[in-house]
């Protein structure tokens, strides 16, 4: 084993309760190992063994035979206690050394040279529940993997068989020093996340989509990277949000400005899916909240909020022959909103818009129809003068839940519709490799965007590290 006890027993002792018993899991593995491979010499390592989650690490493998044929493994147990494994499989070279970062893997979960396809490949175990997806609820202590090396090209039974040697490495969406406070203020509910130091910082006003709830691990991300950040919860899972209302963003938004680590007049907007069509409502007709940018990640201008849910509601009832189902019964909603509608009552009028707008899209997003969406809105911006505002990414193969790097992609996983309260497997696209380039490559331009229109001196923005 790898880890040496007498340093992971002091991390235990050191470590608050919740971590150590996550951790637990991953020494009851180990521990049966350690004397099956007490008499190996060899080394497993990973560079940093903590850091943030966008953070690239390299995993080595040192004093095998040489061209021997190993397989790497990356193990994670969620917070839902389900398994999530990853595997590449490689040959040593000449001195006995397996590089990640360098060696090309010949199969497993990913293939090629992929210095993080243990993580971004990861998916729930043979033999787990239908529709999973992988998201962090506590954002307070970090992602846990049990990374081990075996012998030859396994692809099943990595749970029965010992490990050549094992590394537990951790990620963090929260770096050390950032403040997570709770926000329940003028009827808002949210999480806002503090960057460590002084400031004052630029502010995000960070959303989430119509699957409801307060998702926070985005804002702990932006606050590592010196963004004053809160995640909204503006619906309640299950619920037909009736009450949505202009006011309630304007408030959230002037919350974050409020605050005196604030850059009052450096505030921006971030919406993923649902969140896509407040922020450009939002951006589009609040005489009161003025975003300095927009962030628009997965989404539409159909459906602005300025229109009553329960009606929107009632047109996604009329429009249900669009909606249909793949060969596995996963539901496709991305039809819903075309013929993209030229009712102007039925359109974000993104022709108001006066600050920077960049548009974030997977090709094959099948939740929601972005593509025709963007080209709609590069239209309006473009008679109304003001597309010189407008940045659109589009990538191939990626679908529609575009999150921060590395994170395992989902094709389909469970959904509660809010209008019917119906459970339900919902379509979301993409495939494993162009939605991990996407993830990777959407977030260095999403936060270089966010520097560069909120930053006084972009090039000087603090970027927290483990």
């Amino acid at each position: 084993m790898v880890l040496l006890r007498p340093v992971r027993d002091l991390l235990q002792r050191h470590w608050p309760l919740r971590m150590r018993e996550m951790y637990q899991f991953y020494i009851m593995i180990s521990d049966d190992r350690d004397t099956q491979c007490s008499n190996e010499r060899h080394l497993m390592f990973v560079y940093p063994q903590s850091g943030l989650v966008d953070e690239k690490f390299r995993v080595e493998v040192e004093n095998l035979p040489p061209a021997c044929p190993v397989t790497l493994h990356c193990l994670h147990r969620s917070e839902d206690q389900d398994h999530w494994e990853a595997f590449g499989h490689y040959c040593s070279d000449h001195s006995g050394t397996v590089k990640v970062s360098e060696d090309e893997s010949f199969g497993g979960t990913y293939s090629g040279r992929e210095c993080m396809g243990l993580l971004w490949s990861m998916r729930p175990v043979p033999g787990s529940r239908r529709g999973l997806r992988l998201r962090k609820t506590h954002v307070d202590i970090p992602m846990t993997l049990l990374i081990s090396v075996y012998r030859g090209h396994l692809t099943a039974g990595f749970r029965e068989l010992p490990p050549v040697a094992s590394v537990v490495a951790e990620r963090w969406y929260m770096a050390p020093g950032v403040k997570r406070i709770a926000v329940e203020e003028r009827g808002v509910v949210g999480t806002f996340f503090i960057p460590p130091g002084p400031g004052p910082f630029p502010g995000v006003l960070d959303m989430w989509g119509g699957g409801g709830g307060l998702v926070e691990y985005r804002s702990a991300l932006l606050a590592s990277h010196g963004f004053a950040s809160m995640a909204l919860k503006y619906i309640d899972p299950g619920d037909t949000p009736t009450d949505m209302a202009m006011g309630y963003f304007e408030t959230a938004f002037q919350i974050i400005q409020d605050h005196p680590q604030v850059i009052t007049d450096r505030v921006g907007i971030l919406g993923l899916s649902f969140g896509t069509s407040v922020a450009l409502t939002v951006a589009a007709y609040s005489q009161i909240s003025r975003p300095r940018c927009c962030v628009c990640i997965s989404g539409s201008h159909a459906y602005p909020i300025t229109t009553p849910m329960d009606l929107l509601a009632e047109a996604r009832v009329r429009n249900s022959e669009k909606v249909w189902k793949d060969e596995e019964n996963n539901v496709i909603w991305r039809n819903l909103i075309l013929p993209i509608p030229t009712d102007p009552a039925l359109r974000v009028d993104v022709g108001r818009i006066e600050c920077p707008l960049l548009l974030v899209n997977g090709d094959d997003d099948q939740n929601w129809a972005t593509t025709e969406s963007a080209e709609d809105i590069a239209n309006m911006m473009s008679v109304a003068g003001n597309k010189h505002l407008l940045t659109t990414l589009t990538y191939p193969k990626a679908g529609h839940l575009i999150e921060p790097p590395f994170t395992p992609h989902i094709r389909a996983s469970n959904f509660i519709v809010q209008h019917t309260r119906e459970k339900v497997i919902m379509l979301w696209g993409g495939e494993p490799k162009g939605h991990a380039v996407a993830q990777e490559d959407s977030w260095k331009r999403i936060l270089n965007f966010l520097k560069e229109h909120l930053c006084i001196q972009p090039t000087l923005a603090p970027q927290a590290k483990l």
